[in-house]
């Protein structure tokens, strides 16, 4: 096999380009069955890493019912599944497609939905469907911009951008990290926007969807919630529902709260719009679709629907939990004045004092505490984000609870306030992650001899 020839990609980073070269040099060879190994060594080493040795707070992961994951490796995925059911390109698909019909059915049980697109990659393809759905390029859209955790895929990098409508952000108070619906209102009017999108990266607080619905009618714009984030939340009743409250569209991914697999979902309540994303999907940009992860959607939505709402409140339960212990620890935790440190499962601090929250969270990482970085409405930090993004939802599946909180809060200030060497933090983060190992809020089938 030829490894000489350079084909890095020029347009990355230095440290990335060397992180390839290392990998392919290391790893890549003409010995096949050498390469099948360390493919499996690879994984192993990974999960671990992030099952076993880790605190896992990052605030876009989840690890997944067994029984879901065990179906993302059936020969179901192996199949091409183009068209709908009943009426399927290929044949041989009379039992698989009604996995299909059963998904799409749970999912609109858990969101009380009456339309949902279940065939979507990801949560950033939900995300241009409904671009797509909504507008034409060099249309413009109102949408959260970073530091009130905007997406990417609101923006001109995104899939806002790639598809060509123009970009303007959705005026925010900071002191309350929330819309500012006057100001929303006169850039609304002035503007005409197709879409005004709500929610994204991070999200401390419920927002006021039924106002923001308001403004929308008054200019003839659609309303997005992007519950990428906060999906695993509204399907257990502790966040807000975005859909009663007004919006018209509902996209999220299907592994973060949501704790299933890699994959995304658009629900709305309008039929038009649930026709114009059913013909996006099929025959446009979807077509064939996994069907193995269907089968694992639809078992994760069985976890939702038996056990969301005590896993919803213990995620928000162990967020302000560690929010206050990590504030008692010194550490700037973002908070709004009267309403503590957050609402849901997200928490944000401070991450100047830290060299940056991308720094900050590399920093953590050799101490076995996973987490990144996120934009705060606050001063900038040159080179690197202004703030550090945690999420519960991990932690809080592997079964802990506000009790063991402060031992979390102690872990990370012993590295970013006490300067403790991460190396020597790694083997109590380790020990203290070794007594969880038992996943909780998910469904156990047992199956009579």
């Amino acid at each position: 096999m030829d490894t000489t020839q350079d084909r890095s990609k020029p347009w990355l980073p230095a440290d990335c380009r060397a992180v390839v070269a290392a990998a392919e040099a290391e790893f890549l060879s003409d010995d096949l069955d050498r390469i099948d190994g360390a493919l499996h060594d690879l994984v192993d080493a990974h999960e671990r890493h992030m099952d076993v040795e880790s605190l896992g707070l990052n605030a876009g992961t989840n690890v997944m019912n067994p029984r879901a994951a065990a179906m993302l490796g059936r020969s179901l995925g192996n199949r091409p599944s183009l068209g709908y059911p009943g009426d399927k390109y290929e044949m041989g698909m009379e039992f698989a497609e009604r996995i299909e019909v059963v998904a799409d059915a749970l999912v609109r049980r858990l969101f009380s939905a009456p339309f949902a697109e279940i065939r979507v990659g990801s949560g950033a393809l939900a995300n241009l469907y409904v671009f797509m759905a909504t507008c034409r390029p060099g249309d413009r859209i109102l949408a959260f911009p970073p530091e009130l955790g905007g997406h990417v895929t609101h923006h001109q990098a995104g899939a806002a951008g790639l598809y060509g409508v123009e970009v303007h952000p959705v005026p925010y108070d900071a002191a309350r990290m929330a819309i500012d619906l006057d100001r929303l209102r006169a850039a609304a009017r002035r503007l005409k926007p197709k879409v005004i999108t709500v929610a994204g990266s991070l999200c401390l607080f419920p927002y006021d969807v039924r106002s923001v619905r308001g403004i929308a009618d008054e200019v003839g714009a659609y309303v997005l919630y992007d519950a990428a984030h906060m999906a695993g939340l509204i399907a257990g009743g502790r966040f807000q529902a975005p859909l009663a409250e007004g919006a018209h569209l509902m996209t999220c991914s299907t592994y973060k709260a949501f704790g299933g697999p890699p994959s995304g979902l658009v629900l709305t309540t309008e039929a038009d719009l649930a026709e114009r994303i059913d013909k996006i999907a099929y025959p446009g940009l979807t077509a064939n679709f996994d069907l193995g992860k269907t089968a694992a959607l639809a078992i994760s939505v069985l976890d939702l629907l038996a056990h969301g709402p005590a896993y919803a409140a213990m995620c928000i339960a162990n967020a302000e939990a560690l929010g206050h212990a990590m504030a008692a620890e010194g550490l700037p935790v973002h908070a709004v004045a009267g309403r503590g440190p957050t609402e849901s499962h997200h928490l944000a601090v401070h991450a100047a004092p830290f060299g940056g929250g991308q720094t900050a969270s590399k920093h953590l990482a050799k101490a076995n505490l996973l987490l990144c970085g996120i934009g705060l409405p606050l001063p900038a930090v040159a080179g690197d984000l202004n703030g550090i993004r945690i999420g519960t939802q991990e932690i809080t599946r592997w079964g802990m609870t506000p009790a063991d909180m402060p031992q979390i809060a102690r872990l990370i200030a012993r590295v970013l306030k006490g300067n403790e060497a991460p190396e020597q933090v790694r083997a109590d983060v380790t020990d203290f992650r070794r007594g969880f190992q038992t996943m909780r809020y998910v469904r156990t089938v047992t199956t009579a001899a």
